[in-house]
């Protein structure tokens, strides 16, 4: 067998950065706005204040202005609808973004369905997830639009082929699973409650693991020549694939870290300049 391709997600992201400076130079030229991605963090999480930097940089790398709102632990459902509510009224924030996850008592999908589908940059709101899944004009969830695009980066042929998603979160498994649908992959979705997963994943051609279990996809689970997409980040910088395995059986993988993560980001901030050419032009 040949060495495995390494589907880099920083090369990528460059690229979609690249393309991003272009074109959000060009809406301040042509509108004198710059456009602002408005992040919501509730509480103190350490992960979740570190993606909010990193999407911050990212912000001011391609010239978008990031807007941070800090809230408490102790915030209520209703105090955070009502800064979403505030934030969908303010014709300068192009995208809104809600830092996932969210202290325990707060109804996080409540808050989800609340952003303006016209600003939901992360696609986390039921509006957005039908209208992606039936092929609509619709913002996507940021990490599974980011494992589209790397597999459309790198030519991964899907049309015809065996994908197997592990993992069914509202905000990963389930849409990469219509997004590898929509592209007319034949799409088997495992979970928790799966028996027999290795039977599963044996026979994916590409294999999303998505689960927030470090190394959780041993090499014996899957086959030569299998495209392995880790969507996972743990402790340790370690995904859900235990790619010092698996890695040299497959034909292509994503790595951990510098994969999936770092297109996530790009897309998110993508999503947000295609809202700011949509509505500041106007």
């Amino acid at each position: 067998m040949s060495e495995p391709k390494i589907l880099c997600g920083k090369t990528v992201a460059a690229a979609v950065e690249a393309d991003l400076k272009v074109r959000v130079a060009a809406i301040i030229e042509k509108t004198g706005k710059v456009p602002a991605l408005a992040t919501i963090l509730v509480g103190e999480n350490p992960s979740s204040v570190t993606y909010v930097r990193m999407k911050g940089n990212a912000c001011r790398r391609v010239g978008m202005e990031p807007v941070k709102i800090e809230l408490p632990e102790e915030t209520t459902t209703e105090e955070l609808l009502a800064e979403i509510d505030r934030l969908n009224k303010d014709d300068r924030i192009c995208g809104i973004l809600l830092q996932h996850p969210v202290p325990k008592h707060i109804d996080e999908q409540k808050c989800f369905n609340f952003i303006a589908p016209e600003k939901d940059v992360d696609g986390v709101n039921v509006t957005s997830f039908g209208a992606m899944t039936m092929q609509l004009d619709a913002y996507k969830s940021a990490t599974p639009f980011s494992i589209m695009s790397i597999l459309k980066y790198y030519n991964i042929e899907l049309e015809g082929k065996h994908a197997v998603v592990v993992g069914r979160s509202p905000i990963l498994g389930k849409p990469v699973s219509m997004l590898l649908l929509n592209e007319n992959a034949t799409v088997t979705i495992c979970h928790s409650r799966t028996k027999d997963l290795p039977y599963y994943t044996k026979q994916a051609d590409i294999l999303v693991a998505a689960v927030g279990k470090p190394k959780f996809i041993q090499a014996d689970w899957v086959k030569d020549g299998v495209v392995l997409v880790d969507a996972g980040y743990n402790a340790g910088n370690v995904g859900d694939i235990d790619l010092e395995a698996c890695a040299p059986k497959s034909s292509a993988y994503t790595p951990v870290p510098g994969g999936v993560g770092p297109v996530t980001i790009a897309k998110l901030m993508e999503q947000t300049v295609i809202s700011a050419e949509k509505h500041m032009s106007k």
